[in-house]
């Protein structure tokens, strides 16, 4: 067994954990799959077929997990991405939003119906600055985005 994290977040496909996690892996540098276990012949899965999966992203682990159509993700979870620079945020946004649907305020859903935050690293400062009048105008202008554009808030921030 890989040595691993304490708590790690349990992601449920349908059928598609593999090929899930192998799409994550190409987005975020330093990500690997961990390990693989597959259904035995008692079931429920096709014996051979991948049960469940662990990754790791950038340093967070997961385990995907093949459990069949019985639940699907909400956006009552989301993993939030903190992004250092807007090409980071644009490229996260078109591989990750690209056979999903993109929704307001940074957040999407990928082709398998988990929801993302992509959030530029300054949001926080933005948002709760020292100035209350920018910090307003930087909530106003977030909330009437759908990809979230770092030049614009902070201009909203700064009042231009």
């Amino acid at each position: 067994m890989i040595a691993s994290q304490k708590i790690r977040p349990c992601l449920w496909f349908d059928h598609e954990a593999e090929e899930a996690a192998n799409f994550y892996i190409s987005l975020f540098p330093g990500s690997r799959i961990l390990e693989m276990s597959h259904y035995g012949d008692a079931g429920p899965g096709k014996p051979g077929s991948v049960l469940a999966v662990s990754f790791e992203l950038a340093g967070a682990q997961f385990i995907g997990l093949n459990g069949g159509p019985h639940f699907k993700f909400s956006e009552a979870i989301s993993l939030s991405v903190d992004c250092q620079s807007q090409a980071e945020l644009d490229a996260l946004w078109d591989a990750l939003g690209a056979g999903g649907a993109h929704s307001h305020c940074g957040w999407l859903k990928d082709r398998y119906g988990l929801s993302w935050q992509l959030v530029p690293s300054r949001l926080p400062k933005l948002l709760s600055g020292p100035d209350a009048a920018g910090a307003k105008r930087a909530m106003e202008a977030m909330l009437k985005m759908s990809k979230l554009d770092i030049a614009k808030l902070e201009a909203a921030y700064e009042g231009h």
